[in-house]
């Protein structure tokens, strides 16, 4: 194949993929994307009570609690002062309708000691915060509990599927009551917790929320499969797969441990950026190599079978290894204390993710190896759509994520 049609083969998968992404662009779009997380602590109150914080999405709060109270004056209220950004403005809409709020939070919110459901008393007014460049809203309750129990049980349906208004919604609790202190994970099919349930219980619970956090996290898949479209022998996806993992483990653990706090408004848009350099690399080899695009380069070979090319293609994975790290510990939003319980929890987060993201190399790559093999012609069209459509998508969240869009 020419560098001519190699040329040709880009021209037109980038403009198909452009098509795509105008399409999806037009699209209608669910609150924030399709899924969504609560954030809540638990721990001891005044005379014995319980302390819930809760932070919530403020645009899918509002829409969610005016739909469900019959409130449509709350959307109204709330909806405007939303798009203006006007922290206080959100605020002010939220105690105006605190009947329809703190009703659509207490229906799907609840704590019990002992078999016996507590009574929730909301303290002070809302407040208003950003996760993620997310505008959140604070809730602070005081339960008051009939019975004293030995443990607590934390139920949360916030948000739920049958709503229509996203998918999959989490709920991250961090605890610090009955003696015991750690965290949880929520979903609709683990609803509940107890302060009593076993560590392997929890743990579990984490090793799924990171396999779930990859498999939903379009980015990162993204990023992923950019690094095998682009990746010439078995040796390099490994290496680069195993810089990845370093990098963002290192980065993860310090952010959730909150030793390291770098904004998501600078996270987001270079993990939008990242996606689109290391899918753009395949194609700028292509545009360059035309159909030796996957060739080994003879200079600088080395006994890991990578050319120069490969060794720079490999620091730059690790660099954007460090930022997706950040990303991944803004799902959990964990702003606690240095505990060896919280450390745990963290590892199996990131086990997790390791799993899927391994699954979907021992997937990909050898379907990808095979149709190199017998058709090199087909395997040059197939990984250079596929960094196109990836490339495309990159620059899009990129330009997104920085205008706030």
């Amino acid at each position: 194949m020419s560098q001519r049609i190699a040329r040709s083969i880009v021209i037109t998968v980038v403009g198909l993929a452009a098509a795509v992404i105008t399409f999806l662009h037009a699209a209608p779009a669910l609150a924030h994307g399709f899924t969504s997380t609560v954030y809540g602590d638990v721990a001891v109150g005044d005379d014995g009570h319980v302390r819930t914080t809760l932070e919530l999405e403020y645009d899918l709060f509002v829409v969610s609690a005016a739909d469900s109270e019959d409130d449509d004056p709350l959307f109204r209220q709330g909806q405007p002062a939303f798009d203006d950004r006007d922290g206080e403005a959100m605020a002010a809409a939220l105690n105006a309708h605190q009947r329809s709020t703190i009703g659509y939070v207490t229906k799907r919110f609840s704590v019990a000691s002992g078999g016996a459901e507590c009574t929730p008393t909301q303290v002070g007014a809302y407040t208003m915060g950003v996760r993620e460049g997310v505008p959140y809203a604070r809730l602070l309750l005081d339960w008051a509990c009939p019975v004293r129990g030995d443990a607590h049980e934390v139920r949360s349906t916030l948000f739920a599927d049958d709503e229509g208004y996203v998918r999959g919604t989490r709920t991250i609790l961090t605890y610090e009551i009955d003696g015991a202190s750690g965290s949880a994970a929520l979903d609709a099919g683990h609803p509940s917790f107890s302060t009593a349930q076993s560590w392997y219980e929890r743990f579990w619970k984490f090793l799924r929320l990171g396999a779930e956090h990859l498999l939903t996290g379009l980015d990162h898949i993204l990023f992923l499969l950019a690094l095998i479209a682009g990746s010439r022998r078995l040796r390099e996806i490994v290496l680069a797969a195993t810089s990845f993992t370093l990098a963002h483990s290192v980065t993860f653990m310090l952010a959730a441990l909150g030793v390291v706090d770098v904004p998501a408004a600078v996270v987001e848009p270079v993990i939008a950026l990242s996606i689109a350099v290391v899918a753009g690399w395949h194609l700028w080899r292509i545009w360059r190599r035309g159909d030796h695009a996957t060739d080994l380069e003879t200079a600088g070979h080395s006994h890991l079978s990578l050319d120069r090319s490969g060794w720079i293609r490999l620091g730059v994975v690790f660099c954007f290894g460090l930022v997706h790290g950040l990303g991944f510990a803004g799902a959990l939003g964990i702003e606690e204390a240095w505990s060896w319980q919280l450390l745990w929890s963290l590892l199996v987060f990131n086990v997790g993710i390791e799993v899927v993201q391994l699954a979907i190399i021992a997937v990909v790559f050898p379907l990808l190896a095979v149709l190199r093999r017998r058709s090199p012609v087909a395997g040059l069209w197939v990984t250079g759509a596929v960094s196109a459509g990836v490339t495309v998508m990159g620059l899009f969240w990129f330009v997104q994520r920085v205008s706030g869009a």
